[in-house]
């Protein structure tokens, strides 16, 4: 399962330990009826707002320190690290409140891509915080950075290249946890981007990758058999915010693709869970939900894609 963004830190949030702590401690509560169910767990998460945050700290530190910045990579990195604490510490808490021993683990993640990919000369991946058109341009000024408006008017945001993850860095070690009834923390920001050298050896990139999408690669590696997308919406909609809005239960992968092909689902919100969602559904190995984390087991369908 992927967990949105906002399983993490809210958009009126500041983003302070507290905060993010308390957000993964209630969505970590959303999982507990399906580990009660029996179903292994791998968990995949976003880091969107907090890979931006820590590029805006090597920025300040290399600007008032002196400290060298370090690339896009190393930071997906630190937040990898940094989140997957956050959900190993408050699942185990909330685990430990139902009586319900289990080992988590989380796993620093690397993901193949291409360096060649077409992503890297259109960056489309939102990341960091929102800020106003004036801040935008300045940063682009000052920085070289890309920003694009929010569709929903909550700002601008930089934007980074999202190449393509080919293959998942240590699946089949993430397989045999999962399996043997450990809970696995890992593509975590969907994973830190790498590239094969000349040589085979592996070397970072300056990207990020789509964690759904990442995610979806990893499910369909180790033979997953549900694919879940947690947002914040229990379903998803076409024609959303107009009165002729309709909530989608069960759907084909032929009309989700007809719906995409339609421009139904917004670039940098939805259209990347639905992408994800067919990669999975289309692999034949199981169906694909997108739904709240709220609803988790509770017998809720939410959104569901499958052949």
């Amino acid at each position: 399962m992927a967990f949105g963004g906002n399983a993490l830190l809210r958009g009126d949030q500041k983003g302070t330990i507290d905060e993010q702590e308390k957000n993964v401690y209630d969505s970590c509560k959303s999982l507990v009826k399906l580990i009660e169910q029996g179903k292994d767990l791998i968990i995949a998460h976003g880091n969107g707002p907090q890979v931006g945050n820590v590029l805006l700290q090597h920025e300040a530190g290399n600007k008032t320190f002196g400290i060298p910045k370090m690339p896009m990579d190393v930071c997906v990195a630190e937040t990898q690290g940094s989140i997957g604490y956050m959900i190993e510490q408050q699942l185990h808490n909330v685990l430990k409140e139902n009586k319900i021993e289990k080992n988590i683990i989380t796993l620093i993640t690397q993901v193949i891509v291409d360096k060649n990919d077409p992503a890297f000369s259109k960056p489309t991946k939102p990341v960091g915080p929102y800020y106003s058109e004036n801040e935008a341009y300045s940063m682009e000024q000052e920085r070289g950075w890309k920003f694009k408006k929010d569709p929903a008017g909550r700002g601008w945001r930089r934007v980074v290249a999202s190449p393509k993850p080919l293959k998942i860095n240590n699946q089949k070690i993430i397989e045999e946890l999962a399996r043997s009834g450990n809970i696995v923390i890992t593509v975590g920001g969907g994973g830190i981007p790498v590239y094969y050298k000349n040589d085979g050896g592996l070397m970072g990139i300056d990207a990020v990758i789509d964690k759904d999408l990442a995610s979806a690669t990893l499910a369909i590696g180790i033979n997953a058999d549900e694919f879940y997308i947690l947002t914040d919406v229990p379903n998803v909609y076409v024609n959303f915010n107009t009165p002729q809005q309709k909530k989608l239960e069960d759907v084909s992968i032929q009309e989700a693709e007809k719906y995409l092909r339609e421009g139904q689902f917004t670039e940098g919100s939805m259209a990347p869970k639905i992408r994800a969602a067919l990669i999975f559904a289309g692999s034949g190995k199981g169906k694909a939900i997108i739904t709240e984390t709220t609803l988790l087991g509770t017998g809720y369908k939410g959104t569901v894609i499958h052949k």
